[in-house]
């Protein structure tokens, strides 16, 4: 009774400023738009570990010195970079979903969601920015640390591993937490193939409320929470991790 009470205060406060809050008294609306805040929270939990393992592995095939690890991975990471997020999305939702349909035989057997083209499409789009940043860091670790490393006996993979990485991942610190920040506000794209996070849920709503107004206030001011804190957390892992007398 005590949460009835408050919704209803809610709803009658922010009716006064001239916002619609109404759908928030009704079961069916309300479940359906706290189901889109938990599921764009969900994206945003598996899409940042996702993103940062492929772009490390990204950054590790480019700075390898192999061709036929770097020239894949650099046709990837230019095409991904260099085209629209939604374009790439409904590139692989339209197309190779439909491929992947026909080769188990019809979309009736096909195990991949829309919610799983979301986090591979917006995952991978957001590791190729990693992969450079990671790779503009690897490239920056002084040659006399790099000598020095492979003085003491280390093999170029231990060297990549225990010395340029660290590094680099500290130096680039900055732009991955652009990029993450970037990978947030991306999470949106799924509501073009239906995956019913907190844009696509609104639009459900303030397509039968004409609320648009009230619903574009909240998604702004969640956003920017959810960005803030995510730029606190990167600011604080970057001085927890800063090197003293590195310059970093």
């Amino acid at each position: 009774m005590q949460d009835i009470n408050l919704t209803d205060l809610f709803v009658s406060l922010t009716g006064r400023l001239g916002l619609n809050y109404e759908f928030l008294a009704t079961g069916y609306e309300a479940q359906i738009w706290r189901d889109g805040f938990i599921t764009t929270l969900y994206l945003i939990a598996l899409l940042i570990p996702v993103s940062l393992v492929a772009g490390l592995l990204f950054a590790a095939c480019l700075t390898s010195g192999r061709v036929w690890l770097s020239t894949p991975v650099r046709a990837f990471v230019e095409i991904t970079r260099n085209t629209p997020t939604l374009v790439q999305l409904m590139f692989s939702f339209l197309v190779l979903n439909t491929f992947v349909s026909d080769l188990v035989g019809g979309a009736q057997n096909n195990p991949l969601s829309p919610f799983f083209w979301v986090v591979a499409v917006v995952g991978l789009h957001i590791a190729a920015l990693h992969a450079e940043a990671i790779r503009a860091g690897i490239e920056a670790v002084p040659a006399s640390t790099v000598e020095a490393a492979r003085g003491v006996g280390f093999s170029q993979l231990q060297i990549l591993q225990y010395v340029q990485v660290p590094l680099a991942f500290r130096a680039s610190l900055p732009a991955i937490v652009n990029n993450l920040i970037n990978l947030v506000k991306l999470t949106t794209v799924g509501n073009a193939i239906a995956v019913s996070e907190i844009t696509y849920a609104s639009i459900m709503v303030w397509t039968q409320r004409d609320n648009v107004v009230s619903m574009m206030i909240v998604i702004l001011a969640f956003f920017s929470l959810i960005n803030l804190v995510v730029a606190r957390i990167g600011l604080w892992v970057e001085r927890r991790l800063a090197v003293p007398g590195y310059g970093l």
